[in-house]
């Protein structure tokens, strides 16, 4: 998808790119979106992403132990309230619940930590999209 329309791509990067800004400006901690952006992987089966945002959540001092039951972090006692309300968002996006379930919405996120958390989930979701599509080569 790239090669074909190489300025669509180039417009993603540059949304990807503003949504880092808005979540730094948001004070959303980087290992957060990066917990995010794994937690949204996971849900898209997105092998791609998977592998390059556990790498990055990896270099920036994430543990094994967190990275293991991420995809069951509601059972667990690892991730902080505002953690587990990002991912309770990024679960409610990316999977479109009806009705629309806002148990993540505990006021662990500012309005702007919100707004930014959400932008994120979408870009993510749009990435996955193009990985698998286009069928991005996940080798060892």
């Amino acid at each position: 998808m790239s090669k074909i329309h190489p300025g669509v791509y180039r417009q993603m990067t540059k949304l990807d790119e503003e949504c880092a800004a808005a979540l730094a400006a948001a004070g959303v901690a980087p290992l957060l979106v990066e917990l995010v952006k794994i937690r949204v992987s996971q849900l898209n089966g997105c092998g791609f992403c998977l592998r390059m945002h556990s790498r990055d959540a990896l270099a920036l001092g994430e543990t094994a132990d967190r990275l293991a039951v991420l995809a069951a972090w509601w059972e667990t006692a690892y991730f902080t309230a505002q953690e587990r309300a990002a991912l309770g968002l990024a679960e409610q996006m990316t999977s479109l619940a009806v009705p629309e379930s806002r148990s993540w919405d505990d006021g662990s996120l500012s309005d702007e930590q919100t707004s930014a958390v959400a932008w994120l989930v979408t870009v993510m979701n749009a990435w996955n999209r193009v990985a698998i599509t286009s069928h991005y080569p996940v080798l060892p």
